[in-house]
């Protein structure tokens, strides 16, 4: 995690859900992170569709220049990412996994930068498969920042971290390094998807799948 905010967000998130694989949204304090607001984001889902945001900091909303409450958090993302923003989402609401994701952003002049974001499993109503508490972070911030929205964002990286090994890989996320390097390259030149590579993270078994690094453990395969 290289963000503050990130940091902060994951810390108090992991605190308050304890021994629980997530905590409630009616426990969530917002004068804990209040350093961390302008980049925390809650997501919604009504009926299983997709997630929009409830809640956006100031800081997410200046890098697209737009509100962001009521507007899809999935249409942020370029298409070819799309499905793997779905199957993290999933992950997260349905197993209650942890997800860090870098990615680049694109303004309207072709201009890039660099963000991470986090995101959270959140119990609401006895649920947690409708709400989503999260994190979105400027890794650096060009002077065009907030003036040139961000229109398109393709994701450079991951990591999953599954909640049987929260407790004891928090310090691993925690370390601000990043992941071990992987080859870069998400399909080959005729748009074929590389298979996944067996590989090594801060000395954790792993699965590259392109850009996502899934850690493994926590579930029983069986």
């Amino acid at each position: 995690m290289q963000h503050p905010s990130t940091r902060t967000l994951f810390n108090y998130w992991n605190e308050l859900r304890g021994a629980r694989s997530a905590p409630e949204r009616k426990n969530v304090d917002p004068t804990r992170i209040r350093h961390a607001l302008s980049n925390t984001f809650i997501l919604e889902t009504r009926d299983n569709s997709d997630f929009t945001f409830r809640l956006a900091g100031s800081h997410l909303c200046s890098a697209y220049c737009r509100e962001l409450k009521g507007r899809s958090f999935e249409t942020l993302w370029n298409n070819r990412d799309r499905d793997a923003i779905k199957t993290l989402i999933k992950a997260v609401t349905e197993d209650h996994a942890v997800a860090l994701i870098t990615f680049e952003g694109t303004s309207q002049s072709n201009n890039k930068m660099h963000f991470e974001t986090i995101l959270l499993p959140l119990r609401h109503n006895g649920s947690s498969t409708n709400r989503i508490l999260g994190a979105m972070s400027a890794t650096d911030e060009p002077y065009w920042f907030g003036a040139q929205p961000i229109i398109d964002q393709r994701i450079s990286g991951l990591r999953l971290i599954w909640p049987d090994d929260l407790s004891a890989r928090s310090s691993f996320l925690d370390t601000g390094k990043a992941p071990a390097t992987f080859a870069d390259d998400v399909v080959d030149a005729r748009n074929h998807r590389i298979a996944p590579v067996s590989a090594r993270v801060h000395g954790f078994s792993a699965r590259r799948y392109a850009h996502l690094a899934v850690i493994d453990g926590g579930r029983d395969p069986s």
